[in-house]
């Protein structure tokens, strides 16, 4: 007895709507990791440029402006709050004038990034840092 190739449409339309989530979570999940790995890509330069400006010219308002400026195409945009900056090496609240010696300045983005696709959670924590010798 020969069965007819029709006869398998049934089958065929119930095993796709099994494998059907699989490939939509594989998708979005895909898309979620590129957005992650693109917005930390985006801290950690921002956070390099802050360190840097901060270890020459000793400003945290300009560092600050400095972050700000190299993540301009984060949305919501970094805040002065999300930036900590601190002095490594030393219980200094700037780097020293001269004679910096092992002391080094931290900067660090802590930053909320909302969930492209709202699938796997509201959001997620990253963070970008950047250390530098003081005085370069």
């Amino acid at each position: 007895m020969t069965r007819n190739p029709t006869d398998e449409r049934g089958a065929t339309a119930v095993e796709f709507a099994f494998i059907v989530p699989l490939l939509i979570t594989l998708v979005l999940g895909i898309a979620e990791f590129g957005h992650a790995f693109q917005v930390q890509g985006t801290l950690s330069a921002a956070a390099r440029e802050g360190v840097r400006l901060m270890a020459l010219q000793n400003d945290p308002t300009a560092a600050r402006a400095a972050v700000r400026t190299a993540a301009a195409s984060l949305d919501p945009a970094i805040t002065d709050a999300q930036i900590a900056i601190g002095i490594v090496g030393s219980n200094a609240v700037s780097c020293p004038a001269t004679g910096a010696g092992s002391t080094s300045v931290r900067l660090t983005i802590d930053y909320p990034m909302p969930s492209l696709t709202g699938f796997f959670g509201a959001g997620f924590d990253l963070a970008g840092t950047g250390v530098m010798r003081c005085n370069g």
